[in-house]
């Protein structure tokens, strides 16, 4: 049977193809619609964040005023009031917390910021949205009633996991859902703590114990937590501009006062360190060797924070009243006839850290929901007092204006424990400048935070934080996806393309035109545009009719629908094209004006690029660092045993030229027989390995050989 001629818009071979245009909107050929993309989900993502962070806020005002409102004065100076709701409302907030985590939010037992770094680091970015919407809500009722928690951490893991979600739906990438992940992070954080800058700042460097922040998140962290905390103060009426008034007044302007600061950076470290230990010493001991079941342990732990909330009730507020009224004196003013004695309130600030640090420990490291993000700023605004407190006490003279000081002192300490306990020196100073107004401390902000941060940093809160992006999974594999992203495919494509026919060309001048051994993709172009391609899976169709050659055009049996890719588009991409719709070759096609053909981009080409790129990389990693020369030659004898004696490696080795043949050839010296060893190698000084040997070349002493030993 003859085919039928090719009736215009109806070939008679039709295979169908993805075209490009299905594949768009995953595959943004250029950096505008990238971007686009990225701006838009994180836009998206930040509005979703701020609805829950307003949420939380309004659940925690409601629930505090209404708990542990009524039975304790969170924000005053009392100490010793017993109180039976004090003592019990912690164990109903702390069992209500372990039945929903327990029956709701499944096995994660990682709070907060942990959450978010584990799935960034080892999770791909996926965060499943129930758990931390129930740990969310839980940690509402924990700090509502009475328990010594943040909300901030929660919001960050609902956030990110909101921002996973979306990625999800959309089926990103994982690299594209990490972003979307900090992302989340950073609006949570940039909401509720209202630090829209500090909040990006910190979900894009609080993955690594190294002050380094996730460049490909940073654009996509500010816009969602521009539009996370735009949404917040929208739905949250009355919401201050600053979480602590009257700081915005302080200004550092006494260079003396950098001897006060300089205690208090070594200061923050320490308690940073206090809280670490707290932390360990709940999870460990004693709750975590009683084998008691999940949900019980957040009661008992409740019951022991009710019992410090008796001692000093300050320490059960999860919001930040107390610190407000040491910094602006309301706390101070005792009643007429009342010595007003500085060490007193010493002891008192010194008091309400170290116990602040126990019950956020016994709560949160007891399994109740909540996170140690905001704990750590209330302890380092206490700190702050406690020193001011001490100036006062031992030389109020010392200073210019010693209450101006003792003043500054608290805001500055809230950055100093949050720089060493969540490992974020620069995030801490940014955000506490935000949260507090407090512009005019950047000098001693910067000098606390780097301090306390050397002091405290070996002793961090989130275990999942990885040194740096080079010991990050995530990061593994960026120094090949970022060059593969610098190239475009016109840097690698072939615009020659030898196999180009016009629609009119006859089956047999097709298969006169193929190489032997080749398989050929051709592209049919006419007037420069590019109609179709012929694979030889088309031609084969065909071939089995005798007498046919002469009959058949490529019009006839070209595939019109075809996937192409811009000459503009990164080779990264288009690898992730080609793994899509499986071809060995990709027609480029000018799409700004049309379907003008440029050329032709094999996938052999990508691998080519890659393994030039990756020999370039070798040779300057070699000479700038010399003993990575070792780890090479290991490697290329590695592949030399396994080419030469598969089963039996162990039987290659490597040995020092003997002295008594330096000078003599292989031949010359006549190894195999004088030391029952056979040459495959020599391993030159300069770390070349030479393979097979010259046996008529001299040996040099600093050579080694590689020799395959007779084996008994």
């Amino acid at each position: 049977m003859i085919p039928a001629l090719r009736r215009p818009g109806k070939p008679c071979y039709h295979v169908e193809m993805p075209s490009l245009r299905s594949l768009k909107s995953r595959f943004p050929g250029s950096p505008a619609a990238r971007w686009g993309k990225m701006f838009g989900l994180s836009a998206v993502i930040g509005v979703l964040t701020g609805l829950a962070a307003s949420g939380l806020r309004y659940g925690l005002d409601f629930g505090i005023e209404h708990l542990i409102g009524r039975f304790a004065d969170l924000g005053g100076p009392g100490v010793w009031q017993f109180s039976w709701g004090v003592l019990l409302l912690p164990t109903v907030g702390g069992l209500l917390s372990g039945l929903l985590v327990h029956y709701f939010a499944g096995r994660d037992d990682k709070h907060g910021t942990n959450q978010v770094i584990d799935a960034f680091h080892y999770r791909g970015g996926n965060l499943d949205l129930p758990g931390p919407a129930v740990k969310a809500a839980a940690a509402v009722g924990v700090i509502s009633f009475g328990g010594s928690a943040g909300p901030e951490a929660p919001i960050a893991a609902l956030g990110s996991a909101i921002g996973s979600k979306v990625a999800r739906l959309l089926a990103l990438t994982p690299h594209e859902r990490r972003v979307m992940l900090i992302a989340g992070c950073a609006g949570g954080v940039g909401a509720v703590f209202q630090c829209p800058l500090g909040g990006a700042l910190f979900a894009t460097s609080v993955m690594y114990r190294e002050p380094e922040f996730d460049g490909d998140s940073i654009v996509p962290a500010f816009v969602s937590s521009v539009l996370s905390y735009s949404t917040f103060i929208t739905v949250m009426k009355g919401v201050g501009r600053h979480m602590l008034g009257g700081a915005g007044e302080l200004v550092f302007a006494q260079p003396l006062e950098l001897v006060a600061y300089a205690l208090l950076g070594p200061l923050c470290g320490l308690f940073s360190i206090l809280f670490y230990y707290c932390f360990r010493l709940v999870e460990t001991r004693p709750l975590g060797r009683l084998g008691l079941p999940g949900w019980i342990a957040p009661a008992l732990g409740g019951l022991a924070v009710g019992a410090v909330g008796c001692v000093l009730p300050q320490v059960m507020a999860g919001q930040y009243q107390f610190i407000q009224n040491a910094m602006d004196g309301t706390l101070l003013q005792m009643p007429e006839g009342v010595e007003n004695s500085w060490w007193q309130w010493a002891a008192l600030f010194g008091a309400v850290a170290v116990l602040k640090c126990l019950a956020t420990a016994l709560t949160v490291g007891s399994g109740a929901s909540g996170g140690a993000l905001g704990p750590s700023v209330f302890i380092g605004g206490a700190v702050g007092a406690l020193l001011g407190a001490v100036i006062h006490a031992v030389a109020p003279d010392a200073f210019a204006d010693v209450e101006t000081l003792r003043r500054s002192l608290i805001p500055v300490g809230m950055a100093g424990v949050l720089a060493a306990s969540m490992r974020t020196p620069m995030a801490a100073i940014v955000m506490v400048t935000e949260m507090t107004g407090s512009y005019g401390l950047i000098v001693p902000l910067m000098l606390v935070c780097v301090t306390a941060y050397v002091v405290g940093r070996r002793w961090g809160l989130n275990s999942a934080q990885v040194r740096s992006a080079s010991e990050s999974p995530a990061h593994a594999a960026d120094l090949l996806v970022h060059t593969l992203q610098a190239l475009r495919v016109r840097d690698v494509m072939v615009g020659n393309w030898p196999y180009r026919v016009a629609p009119s060309a006859t089956l047999g001048e097709l298969v006169a035109g193929a190489r032997s051994g080749s398989r050929p993709v051709f592209a049919v172009v006419d007037r420069e545009k590019l109609v179709g391609i012929v694979s030889l899976a088309d031609i084969s169709r065909v071939m089995a009719e005798p007498g046919i050659s002469s009959l058949v055009i490529a019009a006839d049996i070209m595939t019109p629908q075809f996937t192409s890719v811009d000459p503009d588009l990164d080779l990264y991409q288009a690898l992730e094209l080609f793994n899509n719709v499986g071809h060995e070759v990709l027609p480029v096609v000018a799409e700004a004006d049309g379907s003008t053909f440029e050329g032709m981009l094999p996938r052999r080409a990508i691998h080519d690029t890659i393994r030039s790129r990756t020999s370039e990389l070798r040779g300057h990693l070699q000479r700038e660092h010399a003993g990575l020369i070792a780890v090479e030659q290991d490697e290329q004898l590695y592949q030399l045993m396994l080419g030469v004696s598969a089963e039996r490696p162990q039987s290659i080795q490597r040995m020092a030229v003997p002295y008594e043949v330096v000078g003599k050839s292989i031949r010359e010296s006549n190894f195999a027989q004088e030391y029952n060893a056979q040459v495959i190698g020599v391993l030159h000084a300069d770390g070349r390995l030479q393979c097979p040997p010259d046996i008529d070349a001299p040996l040099q002493a600093d050579q080694f050989l590689v020799v395959i030993m007779a084996t008994q």
